[in-house]
């Protein structure tokens, strides 16, 4: 079954559970909040997130706008093709009619076209049911392990000691420490919607778990943050 639901793509990937704000200010997006918020009170307030792909335009400013501007005469050959609903939860307007939006992800879909004959693209989607896979429950321990060999390792790195919010206790749902490890590792956006299109969340934790041993080894020997990271804190030259 399919559905066409209101698209924000992002040079970013978005994974469900995982809280997104966004500061709208391109006026296609302030359109697409305002429909948000004339949706019936007990309608949900969803939208898809998607991924721009390397080499397409995006607008000026932030990452967090995220603003798509122009992306050719077949706008879906822009995105990756696996992204993620959300649901905003809050919406608040500026006094310049801009907005402050956070919202959350929810479920993974597949783009299957994009219209954007309207004042904003809109997507049309099937959802992707996450599946548990072989053994993912053996696997989310092992990941979690590795997560806080990793968290140390990027903490030192970074000659700071870790925060107490960053020591609390990980989920016990495999699916749900899949897509909070792929959000918070260091990783570049195409890594990422990879863990995103994982078939099944066994598959991606036994990614995950390659990655942070590599990840974990690499900056144990250099004692510095991987080369993405130091590429992130770069200015922005928007």
């Amino acid at each position: 079954m399919t559905a066409r639901i209101p698209l924000f793509p992002l040079n970013s990937v978005l994974f469900p559970g995982l809280v997104l704000p966004l500061n709208v200010f391109e006026e296609r997006y302030r359109a697409l909040v305002r429909d948000l918020i004339a949706l019936p009170e007990e309608a949900p307030r969803r939208f898809g997130v998607v991924a721009i792909r390397d080499g397409h335009e995006v607008a000026k400013g932030t990452q967090d706008e995220g603003a798509a501007a122009g992306f050719g005469p077949d706008p879906a050959q822009a995105f990756f093709t696996v992204g993620c609903a959300a649901e905003a939860a809050t919406i608040g307007e500026r006094e310049d009619g801009g907005f402050e939006m956070v919202a959350s992800g929810t479920t993974r879909f597949r783009l299957l076209s994009v219209d954007a004959s309207g004042p904003y693209l809109v997507g049309e989607i099937e959802d992707l049911p996450e599946q548990p896979g072989e053994g993912s429950g053996a696997l989310a321990a092992g990941v979690a392990r590795a997560f806080r060999t990793y968290q140390k390792r990027i903490a030192g790195a970074r000659e700071r000691t870790l925060t107490s919010g960053s020591g609390r206790e990980l989920p016990d749902e495999p699916s749900v420490l899949s897509f909070l490890v792929a959000a918070a590792t260091v990783l570049d956006t195409p890594a990422k919607q990879s863990l995103l299109e994982a078939p099944d969340t066994a598959t991606r934790l036994t990614e995950e778990l390659r990655l942070l041993r590599r990840e974990a080894a690499v900056i144990g020997k250099l004692r510095t943050l991987p080369a993405v990271e130091l590429t992130r804190q770069a200015p922005s030259p928007n």
